[in-house]
């Protein structure tokens, strides 16, 4: 079922086009990324979707209706400014988020406290905690009222290895148990890990909206294989699409399994060699590729 719809949203600031005719849908249990750089017009989509900004043209509709009309409880919004009081601790403040809701509609705390690893700080401040835990106490800040439709703006902006790990987890989760999770980041790591689909946006368009393996293979390239020589290589090696590139063969569309039968060719053809990389394109080339930045 289709909970954020988007068709042909257009919102402009005066003169200037922040949005441009942009549509897509998110289905219930489905984590849908989107990836652009600053400016591209993110903030200014996930407003005009979850009604703190009207499109200029164009329809939004989030859980069958409009956002204005959406009932608020079924919905959540983490913003990237989200800055709470610094004297409240993580059980003061997801109490008191939790104390807006209706007690059936809200999930445990202290479950929620343990599953985003703040058990441990559960009685200090705000003010007084690391980068991470303020990342990880804001995203639990997100789930009291167990939302149906979950919009993350850079989650894991300064968290620690361990506490994105947390993180990522939690959408996991949430995924799985039916929330629809819209994403916005600049980590593409995050969105290859969690993304069913990604869109990306470049001064207010979509330039591609797709599964992210999909857009990956389609706009990133092959695999690549780079082998430093030593001594010549002018010759082809037999069975590969490898050119010359100063010292360098560079075998074009070897996957990791067929490192071993390249290099194994090489050997074969007599070519010597001190240093191997291999590498498999992911969603950063697809997006520069896509953006002409490349």
């Amino acid at each position: 079922m289709e909970q954020v719809e988007a068709d042909g949203l257009r919102k402009t600031y005066g003169e200037t086009v922040a949005v441009d005719g942009v549509s897509f849908s998110v289905d219930a249990g489905e984590v849908f990324a989107l990836v652009g750089p600053n400016g591209a017009g993110k903030t200014t989509l996930v407003r005009c979707l979850t009604g703190t900004a009207r499109p200029a043209d164009g329809e939004a509709r989030l859980l069958g209706t409009s956002p204005e009309q959406t009932d608020e409880a079924r919905v959540s919004l983490l913003p990237q400014e989200f800055t709470p009081p610094e004297r409240l601790t993580p059980d003061e403040l997801i109490g008191y988020y939790a104390s807006l809701y209706p007690d059936d509609e809200t999930r445990d705390t202290d479950a929620l406290v343990d599953e985003m690893g703040l058990s441990d700080a559960v009685d200090t401040r705000y003010g007084d905690l690391s980068g991470g835990q303020k990342s990880r106490l804001k995203v639990a800040v997100s789930l009291v009222n167990d939302p149906d439709v979950i919009f993350l703006d850079e989650p894991t902006t300064g968290i620690d290895p361990e506490g994105r790990e947390d993180v990522w987890r939690v959408v996991e989760r949430l995924a799985d148990e039916g929330t629809a999770v819209f994403l916005t980041t600049h980590y593409m790591r995050e969105v290859e890990r969690l993304a069913d689909r990604v869109a990306l946006i470049d001064d207010g368009k979509l330039v591609e909206v797709g599964k992210t393996d999909d857009v990956i293979r389609k706009h990133a390239g092959e695999p690549r294989l780079v082998v430093r020589t030593v001594g010549s290589a002018e010759e082809a090696i037999e069975g590969f699409d490898a050119t010359v590139e100063g010292d360098e063969l560079v075998f074009e569309g070897v996957g990791v399994d067929g490192i071993g039968d390249a290099l194994d060719a090489l050997d074969g053809a007599g070519v010597g060699y001190d240093e191997v990389r291999w590498r498999e394109p992911g969603l950063e080339e697809a997006y520069l590729h896509l953006t002409g930045e490349v």
